[in-house]
């Protein structure tokens, strides 16, 4: 594996991880080659992502008709480490890597059955107004639970 460039130390990196999110490779989600299409990690950060956010109680109050904040996708990347093959077993892990005042960088691992990595990923949220696009800073709270899950740097 090359060097990824939000990754210092895998190992460490990867024992950080304490949220996942499961999922199995459908067959619609393979190409004509019969693997993983490069597109659908990006679906698979998405569905952990929102599973993240809503164990944190976040997803509850961005999806309420009167809520004027909504969290928004600034960037996103994915770095393939090996192949995934239809009716696989995945675990997509999401960690707060940086909170800023408005904004968040998830980072993501996708894990097989065996506990090999086979994707990993990077991105920025954004909390904003539905109303004036305009960035939102986070809550005291929500910021204290964004920060619960990033990791110490020594």
């Amino acid at each position: 594996m090359g060097k990824i460039q939000y990754i210092n130390d895998l190992k460490k990196w990867e024992q950080e991880f304490r949220f996942y999110h499961s999922v199995t490779v459908r067959f619609s989600e393979t190409d004509m080659f019969g693997h993983l299409n490069n597109t659908i990690p990006f679906v698979y950060f998405e569905g952990a992502r929102i599973e993240y956010f809503h164990t944190l109680g976040f997803m509850q109050d961005w999806v309420l008709p009167e809520s004027d904040t909504i969290p928004v996708v600034a960037d996103l990347q994915c770095d393939f480490l090996q192949q995934v093959f239809f009716n696989e077993q995945l675990k997509i892990y999401v960690k707060a890597s940086i909170v800023g005042n408005s904004s968040v960088d998830l980072h993501y691992m996708g894990k097989k059955e065996d506990h090999s990595i086979c994707f990993v990923g990077r991105g920025t949220m954004v909390q904003i107004s539905k109303r004036t696009g305009k960035s939102i800073p986070w809550t005291e709270l929500m910021r204290q639970l964004l920060e619960k899950d990033v990791p110490v740097q020594l």
